[in-house]
């Protein structure tokens, strides 16, 4: 066998000759291309070879939205306590102990003051790597301090929503933070500041019946699924087969519940246009 040792090198010898950087290299879950990161971090992480557009982080948004990747973030500190003591396999503490050192975030969302195009917003971004983007008492809580500091400011209000729904570790208490957030949208509009909901792949639950679809203009990015509860469910639950595109942004535009459907590229000179429309400094 002293032939085919000399003829092929052991598995790891090649793998200790590797010299490419971990990082480097991603592949597109529709279309399985392989793609080179820079360039993908250069189309704003949407797969050059069938258009799919990536999960991304809050803070990744808010840097490719804003001017300058600059903003002022509002109530930073505010942490999420336990007043249920619940516990599933793992007590609710020890899961957001670990979202935190997963995330760097304290919480699933969040809220800054900032300028687009030169025009000061307030703007609120979900991060559903936290817990699934879930909506607990601190989300609503900062969410409404937002809109506080939109009405003191006089600032239109963007919302990016991606969430899983309202927190069950919390049960009636994030299940309130659906009335509490949309009471404060509605003193936002009766002030006549724009309220901006964007949807982002995925949008369920709690906050897509309450945030994300009570915007004065809402738009979804491309085929973002978006819905009360999953397609599973209803399927069992009425027991009919559903269209093939149920729940996409494509087919909510069609059914009259969202009023746009905007490509990531685009998404800032479009929201510009729409304020500069029907906001004034």
């Amino acid at each position: 066998m002293n032939w085919l040792r000399r003829l092929i090198p052991s598995i790891g010898t090649l793998k200790s000759k590797s010299k490419v950087p971990d990082g480097l290299w991603s592949s597109c879950k529709k279309c399985d291309s392989v793609l080179y990161v820079p360039e993908l971090e250069k189309s704003l992480y949407v797969c050059p070879k069938c258009d799919y557009h990536f999960r991304i982080g809050a803070r990744k948004r808010l840097e490719i939205f804003l001017d300058n990747n600059s903003y002022k973030e509002i109530s930073p500190n505010l942490t999420t306590k336990d007043p249920l003591k619940f516990k599933d396999l793992k007590h609710y503490s020890s899961r957001i102990k670990e979202a935190e050192a997963n995330t760097g975030e304290k919480e699933a969302i969040i809220i800054v003051e900032g300028n687009l195009d030169s025009i000061n917003v307030v703007v609120a971004a979900f991060e559903f790597r936290f817990l699934g983007g879930s909506m607990g008492s601190v989300v609503g809580e900062k969410f409404v301090q937002g809109i506080n500091a939109a009405i003191k400011n006089r600032k239109p209000f963007i919302c990016f929503a991606t969430s899983g729904g309202a927190r069950m570790q919390e049960s009636m208490v994030a299940l309130m933070q659906m009335a509490k957030t949309s009471a404060a949208i509605q003193r936002l509009k009766k002030e006549k500041l724009p309220y901006i909901c964007v949807l982002v792949d995925p949008i369920f639950g709690g906050v897509s019946a309450s945030i994300a679809m009570l915007g004065d203009i809402n738009i979804a990015e491309p085929h973002a699924s978006s819905g009360f509860t999953g397609r599973r469910v209803i399927e069992q639950t009425v027991r009919i087969e559903l269209p093939d595109n149920f729940q996409t942004s494509e087919y909510l535009l069609n059914n009259g519940a969202i009023d746009m459907i905007v490509h990531r590229k685009d998404l800032r000179s479009k929201i510009t246009g729409i304020l500069k429309k029907i906001h004034k400094n």
